[in-house]
């Protein structure tokens, strides 16, 4: 959902350019929480016209070079995010923002076009054996002799629990009366 319509902008922007107001009141006679947008919107006008205020209905793909020569030119220069994106003709700053972060945390590659949707489906067979490394021999029957502790303590727990299901309750209530007697102690 587009959160001001380029009419509301233009009005704006219009409003700014030929009236009396700076950023900050128009922003509050619009009710806008902050001034920002409104600079955005006036600085993109004065470098692309009407185009800079409109939204692209369709995505534009960026070539990583592309990309990396605006971050070259924000870092030589010290440009600021709205004017490089005026120099190099977007409407969107954050976008660049966006590379940016994306460049210093994974370099070139993070830059690379992303595949859109759902990956196909792989025909090939779940191969985890592979992946598992070769146990010895002696190392395979500890594994299984803790494999048989484990079950054996799981059905003990068990058969103890269909004797009296209401011992595990009690143990806890019993824990939980002893730990209160002892805050009121102190």
């Amino acid at each position: 959902m587009v959160k001001y319509s380029e009419e509301f902008k233009i009005k704006l922007v219009t409003e700014y350019l030929y009236g009396n107001f700076g950023y900050p009141s128009l922003a509050k006679k619009y009710n806008m929480p902050s001034s920002s947008p409104l600079k955005n919107w006036v600085s993109s006008y004065k470098a692309h016209g009407m185009d800079g205020l409109k939204r692209r209905k369709t995505r534009k793909e960026y070539s990583v070079q592309f990309k990396l020569n605006t971050i070259q030119f924000m870092l030589e220069t010290g440009a600021s995010y709205q004017e490089t994106s005026d120099k190099f003709k977007m409407n969107n700053p954050s976008l660049i923002n966006r590379w940016m972060k994306t460049f210093s945390e994974q370099g070139i590659e993070g830059l690379e076009p992303k595949s859109k949707g759902r990956p196909s489906m792989s025909k090939k067979p779940n191969n985890k054996k592979k992946d598992e490394k070769k146990l010895t021999r002696e190392e395979e029957l500890e594994r299984e002799i803790e494999l048989l502790r484990l079950e054996n303590a799981y059905l003990k727990k068990l058969r103890a629990f269909r004797e009296n299901p209401h011992a595990s309750h009690e143990k806890h209530k019993q824990r939980w009366h002893s730990s209160l007697k002892k805050k009121d102690s102190d």
